[in-house]
């Protein structure tokens, strides 16, 4: 699973993948191995392996109303913005480019919460459009591109398979 994620103004190329039982975590090029054990519904511990060195974490996660992830470690609150998606195969070129209709996919297996735009909705880039609920965690899909949304896939409550097409948002078209 690849993930771009906003901390600070900083953005952050994440990849991660399970492997016998652990997650292997890329950022920006760097491997991590983490455990992770939920403690309750918004917080988990966190075991880091950094090369020859461990490091223990607790952290917190909640939604603030404007969508960002406010993730507290320690006194620290930290707002976070993520944009999952997954590619199968050859990336489609339209997306990866920014030309043509940006294919809105679902990053993992899931449930459609809520879809936050309807079809002719004109969207700003990095706006919330969906919600998917996977692995008991609500994720906001952002469009990568301001535009009209001119098709939507799905309804809420439906299931979807990972790289499921969700919406599709399509630059300078009038509603």
């Amino acid at each position: 699973m690849r993930y771009e994620v906003e901390v600070g103004g900083v953005v952050r190329q994440v990849e991660m993948r399970r492997d016998a039982g652990r997650l292997v975590v890329t950022i920006d090029g760097r491997r991590r191995l983490v455990d992770v054990a939920r403690v309750d519904a918004h917080t988990v511990s966190l075991l880091i392996e950094d090369g020859a060195r461990s490091l223990s974490r607790e952290i917190a996660i909640d939604r603030d109303p404007g969508g960002l992830l406010q993730v507290r470690l320690g006194a620290a609150v930290i707002p976070v913005g993520v944009n999952g998606w997954r590619r199968r195969g050859r990336p489609d070129s339209a997306a990866v480019s920014g030309v043509g209709p940006q294919r809105i996919l679902a990053p993992m297996p899931g449930k459609v919460v809520r879809l936050l735009v309807e079809a002719g909705a004109r969207v700003s880039a990095r706006q919330p459009v969906i919600v998917i609920e996977a692995m008991k965690m609500e994720n906001e899909l952002r469009a990568g591109q301001g535009g009209v949304v001119t098709d939507i896939a799905v309804r809420a409550g439906q299931s979807v398979n990972a790289g499921a097409l969700l919406m599709l948002v399509t630059e300078g078209q009038t509603p």
